[in-house]
């Protein structure tokens, strides 16, 4: 059963067979007010059944009531699909501007892509031939004049760009 302190009006539940027909003291665990309970009291309460009420005042009632929650629901609907309108707007001019913004970044950075990657296999294609120089030299005796040219053009454009900064 549940019983509700009168003073905090705190709801506890408690097994009926902890309360004697007779009735005894209750204390509420949560403002410490001591009251005496009694079963009967709460059954003999008598309920009784007002029919002043009018069903035709209800259903009026409702039906204003479910008028009103229509409104609502139009207006919010209406507010809903402006919002996401405007949303809808603001993107598509994003994407416009992203796009734009996108291809011009795309050709710069194309560019400079393919020249990064050109500059390091060129500098890799240098290390290689580098190394291999000597077994290279005794497989193509005619290899060691171009080599050498070719390390002093990389030596000579070493300096100059050395002597620009």
């Amino acid at each position: 059963m549940i019983i509700t302190c009168p003073n905090c009006n705190k709801q506890f539940k408690i097994d009926n067979s902890l309360i004697p027909d007779e009735g005894r003291d209750l204390q509420c665990g949560s403002c410490n007010h001591i009251w005496f309970y009694n079963i009967l009291e709460k059954n003999n309460e008598v309920l009784e059944l007002k029919q002043e009420i009018i069903s035709e005042d209800i259903e009026a009632k409702a039906e204003n009531k479910e008028d009103k929650i229509e409104e609502k629901h139009q207006s919010e609907e209406i507010i809903k699909t402006e919002i996401n309108n405007k949303k809808k707007e603001k993107n598509s001019e994003k994407q416009k501007n992203t796009t734009i913004i996108k291809k011009k970044e795309n050709k710069g950075s194309k560019f400079f892509s393919y020249l990064i990657v050109f500059i390091i296999s060129f500098v890799a294609f240098i290390i290689l031939l580098d190394t291999l120089k000597t077994p290279l030299i005794n497989v193509f005796p005619e290899l060691e004049i171009i080599l050498f040219n070719l390390f002093e053009t990389l030596q000579d454009i070493k300096l100059f760009i050395i002597d620009l900064i």
